[in-house]
């Protein structure tokens, strides 16, 4: 069993990379380039000061290779040619050095070992038809780098990426399972009364992660904290018995991301039967993602369906049609239904229209939302709908003339609890949606 899934592995990666070959291949001939040098990336450090940031891979150079931590290493590609790494590995003793090149898709590159970064150009062909994908560093210029990210390729590439390949979703099927690994921990925490630090190390603990191994920083946040949309202060105080828990927080997988939101009571109350009936209206969501769906309408959808989870439960007092109409759904929704995901954890081109710089806009009333396109197959977004009740975005409906269609002793009752998200990410599939989330938790 084990020989047939590396086999069945080394296909995919196979596959992956011809087809990252014919992508690259068709926009460097739309463009006029003959190859292109994707760089990994080079380790920045502080202001006057001699520690780095944590070094975050260029997320085209993942494309081709799963070496997360490849600073200052290159690859380019050349049609017709096999595909080229110069992968650099310092000698140094004060640090840690990336570990060789290794497994299967190793054997379909041929391999360039580096120990000075300055050796890199005397392995690169960086001429006047070369294009270069990557961030800038000064020492470029002495090489001869030239067409530095030119506009015209990165629009192609990064239409192109919405849509993964079979290898890309084994890894976010990977990544799925590791993130709900650390919710289940995060979960066992908040029941034995853990402070929000506490419940954030136990989550790390059990994916096996530092924080530069996220995809972005975890959302922990414990009661009122669930109404900051993005919460990351990880308080170290414990609250006996708090009543509610909301957990954003994903993991990687050779780069690619898993984004997963729950959120807990402490007991069984109308807050959680508020979440309930978000999980319900966030099932349903979910089942829209199938190709030809325009995403647009499924943000459309989750607000009908967040009015009528706003009247079922006492908060608004009109119809759900009329507080759809009067734009109070946005008070207790602020954001959009998600975004792509993939080596990014919002991934790009999410508004593109195509892959020339054409752009389909946000509608009007929900200039939050990330991704406006066509679902495709093989495209991975995610499904996050919520209610909240944040002060800053309450106030104001208070003092409008829409006041009166809010039960403002509800909404009180439930200021406390913060509020509630619930997020899965989706596979638009041939056969319909691939609940990546849903099925790492069947399987946990």
């Amino acid at each position: 069993m084990g020989d047939a899934r590396q086999i069945d592995r080394a296909a995919k990666v196979a596959a992956h990379l011809d087809v990252m070959a014919v992508r690259y291949g068709s926009a460097l001939e739309r463009t006029g380039y003959d190859s292109v040098v994707i760089a990994a990336g080079e380790q920045i450090y502080k202001f006057a000061d001699d520690n780095p940031y944590p070094f975050h891979c260029n997320p085209d150079f993942l494309l081709w290779t799963p070496l997360t931590d490849a600073a200052g290493s290159f690859i380019q590609y050349t049609p017709g040619q096999r595909p080229k790494l110069i992968h650099f590995q310092p000698h140094d003793y004060w640090h840690v050095v990336p570990r060789p090149a290794q497994g299967d898709w190793t054997s379909h590159f041929d391999i360039v070992v580096i120990h000075d970064a300055d050796e890199a150009p005397r392995h690169l062909n960086l001429g006047a038809s070369t294009a270069f994908l990557g961030d800038w560093n000064d020492r470029y210029t002495a090489w001869g780098v030239d067409n530095v990210n030119p506009l015209d390729l990165v629009r192609i590439l990064a239409y192109q990426r919405a849509v993964k390949t079979e290898h890309e979703l084994d890894r976010m099927r990977v990544a799925s399972r590791l993130g709900v690994q650390g919710h289940r921990a995060a979960e066992r925490a908040y029941r034995a009364g853990c402070s929000e630090y506490e419940i954030n190390a136990a989550y790390m603990a059990a994916v096996g992660a530092t924080p530069a191994d996220l995809p972005y920083g975890n959302i922990v946040a414990l009661e009122e904290h669930g109404a900051v949309l993005h919460y990351t202060d990880l308080d170290t105080d414990r609250i006996e018995a708090a009543r509610s828990f909301l957990i954003d927080a994903g993991m990687r997988c050779d780069g690619y991301a898993s984004d997963i939101t729950r959120t807990y009571t402490w007991d069984d109350d109308d807050f959680a039967a508020l979440i309930r009936s978000v999980e319900k209206l966030e099932l349903a969501l979910c089942q829209m993602v199938v190709p030809g769906t325009d995403y647009r309408d499924i943000h459309q959808r989750a607000h009908e369906l967040v009015a009528e989870a706003l009247v079922e439960h006492g908060i608004v007092t009109m119809s759900a049609e009329a507080a759809l109409v009067g734009g109070i759904t946005s008070t207790f929704f602020p954001h959009g239904i998600g975004h792509l995901i993939g080596l990014q954890v919002h991934d790009v081109a999410g508004n593109a229209a195509d892959d020339q710089g054409g752009i389909i806009a946000r509608p009007e009333a929900h200039p939050f939302l990330r991704n406006t396109r066509v679902l495709e197959e093989g495209t991975v977004v995610t499904i996050e709908p919520g209610i909240y009740f944040i002060p800053m975005l309450l106030e104001p409906l208070r003092d409008s003339d829409k006041a009166g269609a809010v039960d403002w002793q509800r909404v009180a009752e439930f200021m406390p609890y913060g509020g509630v998200r619930i997020e899965d990410d989706v596979v638009a599939g041939a056969d319909g949606p691939e609940n990546l989330t849903r099925d790492a938790y069947a399987a946990s």
